[in-house]
């Protein structure tokens, strides 16, 4: 399978080796490029301009450190449904969502909810507070509904074959 990619003046061809380099990363991110070389047949030197090819493309946008946030304090996840009242307030309202680090996604959705974020928070006053302090008053915001997460079975990426 080749993808071919356009950007400004730049035409890349995603190949078979990229799609390796993709799938062993997308396993275990902290593998050398050395040993990333050695399982498709290519250096290393190779590697990494390929990997650096693809960060340009966009097609790698970042690395992120997972972190266990419940041995930091942080107990509680939680899902909130926001309903905006109008549509078109959704980059005003990101823009102020934003500003909250304990919101982890934002997504905008179809559905019910305009907006579906992500958040976390040390215990239930600390969602309480966020959630009446915070985030219920942001201009735009006309309600919202809250779920919390009793467990994450899955946080992954997609397997890349």
């Amino acid at each position: 399978m080749i993808i071919t990619l356009q950007k400004m003046t730049d035409n890349y061809e995603i190949d078979k080796i990229d799609l390796k380099i993709l799938s062993i990363l997308t396993q275990n991110a902290q593998i050398p490029y050395t040993e990333i070389g050695k399982m498709v047949c290519v250096s290393a030197g190779t590697v990494h301009v390929r990997m650096k090819k693809m960060e340009q493309l966009g097609v790698i946008i970042g690395s992120q450190l997972i972190i266990d946030y419940t041995k930091i304090g942080y107990d509680i996840t939680a899902f909130l449904g926001i309903y905006l009242k109008e549509s078109s307030l959704y980059d005003t309202v990101v823009k102020d969502l934003l500003t909250i680090p304990q919101i982890l996604s934002i997504n905008y959705t179809t559905g019910n909810y305009s907006i579906f974020a992500k958040l976390i928070c040390k215990d239930t006053k600390h969602l309480m507070e966020l959630l009446h302090d915070k985030i219920q008053k942001i201009s735009g915001i006309e309600r919202t509904e809250t779920f919390i997460s009793l467990q994450e079975s899955t946080n992954r990426t997609l397997h890349i074959p």
